[in-house]
């Protein structure tokens, strides 16, 4: 029988090949719990490794159109691949231009945060399940009592461990919506807070 041939190894050490972190820039209404919590997220090991965020506030604030009209022209630098909008319906008084801001945000690739009254709708769903239509007062002060804050900044690091609580409840808001046919802006209450999780976080 003859010798038995064997490969010989390969010493040279294979280098990891480390995936291009995408640009995601994230144009905000609020100066206070949507740049706290982004702010929170970016310090996360799982999303630094995919994603720089970069936060933008506009300057007249509560109106999406404007938001989404910056995000527009944003949108056209090669060195963005991702822009998005974070911004609230509000109850009882919608902001004005709402489904024109999202009809803009679709022609041209812009993602969108649509929290339905408001952010703070997001924030409690990290704590409860939510389900009762909610006025913007009425979520604003719950989100207040469930943290314990005073006003409207956040301690983000108290969130993030709960993030992934928070992104199954507001799936299953949509779903509910989608199951009982109240689309936008009757989805009272609902955040799609969920996707731009699940485009920046490599844990999810």
């Amino acid at each position: 029988m003859g010798a038995r041939r064997t490969r010989a190894k390969d010493l040279r050490r294979k280098t990891a090949i480390r995936p291009e972190r995408k640009t995601v820039v994230v144009f905000c209404e609020g100066e206070a719990s949507e740049p706290d919590y982004i702010n929170g997220l970016k310090r996360l090991a799982s999303i630094r490794e995919n994603a720089a965020i970069d936060i933008e506030v506009a300057t007249e604030r509560g109106v999406p159109l404007t938001l989404v009209q910056l995000a527009t022209d944003r949108s056209t630098d090669d060195e963005v691949d991702e822009c998005w909008c974070i911004f609230d319906v509000e109850w009882p008084k919608n902001h004005p231009n709402l489904k024109r801001a999202m009809a803009i945000a679709a022609d041209h690739g812009v993602r969108l945060v649509v929290s339905n009254p408001c952010f703070e709708l997001w924030l409690i769903l990290h704590f409860e399940d939510q389900t009762a239509f909610m006025a913007t007062h009425e979520a604003e002060r719950r989100s207040r009592q469930l943290d314990g804050r005073a006003g409207k900044r956040i301690g983000a690091s108290a969130y993030m461990p709960l993030r992934r609580a928070a992104v199954g409840r507001a799936v299953k808001l949509t779903q509910r919506h989608e199951q009982n046919d109240t689309p936008f802006p009757k989805d009272n209450p609902s955040s799609l807070m969920y996707e731009f999780l699940a485009s920046v976080d490599s844990a999810e």
